[in-house]
């Protein structure tokens, strides 16, 4: 296994290849693949479907990162580091294990989208600064505990999709009023009763 990992790397490398896929390779520790974090150049790391648990406070190494795909894995914690990749766009943690998210997550300037779809996470699992990700245009939070989201919900100001199915969340703030750009708003399977009248002027 770990020879064509390895030649993965190196090919990427050599030919200063941007996108780095290891998708279904029965990795169960990033530290395991030969090189990778020395691939400061790489945009783009996909990593779904493995065995990953953790992600490596080494992660902050591929600073150029853009897009990072980890979905269906068994990762129940991320580093802090995590916030420190600059130029991160596009964060894939849908179908894991997280029930929490790590301080200072929020400090990720250019995130757009976030999926975190069939994690354990509720609204104790949100760091106090997530809402100061006011660059996201796409968050995905459909299959998780929930039951309140807080008001600072209406600080994301340039969110176009909202996903919130499948929760068990009992009301929404009335401050998702102010996501004046917001397209869809998938909030099926929860427990609403009532939805704040400030929707009808999203």
């Amino acid at each position: 296994m770990s020879k064509s990992l390895k030649k993965i790397v190196e090919e990427s490398r050599e030919k200063n290849q941007p996108e780095v896929d290891m998708c279904d390779r029965g990795i169960s520790n990033m530290l395991d693949v030969p090189g990778l974090f020395t691939l400061s150049h790489i945009t783009q790391l996909v990593l779904s479907h493995n065995k990953l648990t953790t992600v490596p406070a080494n992660i902050a190494d591929l600073r150029n990162i853009e897009v990072l795909n980890f979905f269906n894995n068994q990762i129940e914690e991320l580093p802090t580091q995590i916030s420190s990749l600059q130029k991160l766009k596009h964060l894939n943690l849908g179908m894991n294990r997280l029930n929490t998210l790590p301080r200072g997550f929020g400090s990720l300037p250019a995130l757009e989208v976030l999926d975190l779809t069939y994690n354990n996470l509720s609204e104790n699992s949100l760091p106090g600064n997530f809402f100061y990700l006011t660059t996201l245009r796409a968050l995905y939070l459909s299959d998780n505990d929930f039951e309140v989201l807080p008001p600072d919900l209406g600080k994301l100001t340039k969110l176009q999709i909202l996903s919130l199915r499948d929760n068990d969340l009992i009301s929404l703030p009335k401050e998702i009023g102010e996501l004046t750009q917001l397209k869809e708003l998938h909030i099926q399977g929860n427990r609403l009763t009532v939805l704040p009248p400030e929707l009808g002027k999203v």
